[in-house]
């Protein structure tokens, strides 16, 4: 399952946890309570667990494009014919500014990374 999609599933079931603890609270049910909150616990570790794995994996990617021993930035005629330069250029990889390797990696416009000078 995709990651992303996992952490809204958990923050959602998290969510309706909160909401009928404080059913249970109102009411004052006691067994209620410590259930939701039991379950509350391990929702918010099983997030925390998640993202912090989405963050370690984005570190890496960023890290291993940091490695690459050549980037520049992508000119208007190469972003045009992206298909015709990954087939010329072996190994490129190309990283939008907007995404969030690109926000992590701080870019302002798009840029190649290659092993080799393109």
């Amino acid at each position: 399952m995709n990651p992303n999609k996992e952490i809204q599933q958990l923050k959602n079931r998290l969510d309706t946890c909160q909401r009928k603890l404080d059913a249970a609270k109102s009411r004052g049910d006691q067994p209620m309570i410590s259930k939701f909150t039991d379950e509350i616990d391990t929702l918010t570790k099983k997030v925390s667990r998640l993202k912090h794995k989405q963050e370690y994996d984005l570190n890496k990617e960023r890290k291993s494009l940091l490695d690459m021993p050549f980037s520049r930035e992508l000119t208007k005629k190469e972003q045009a014919d992206l298909g015709k330069l990954k087939k010329s250029v072996k190994g490129l990889v190309v990283v939008h500014p907007l995404t969030k390797i690109g926000k992590s990696l701080r870019l302002d416009a798009m840029t190649g990374f290659a092993p080799k000078e393109f």
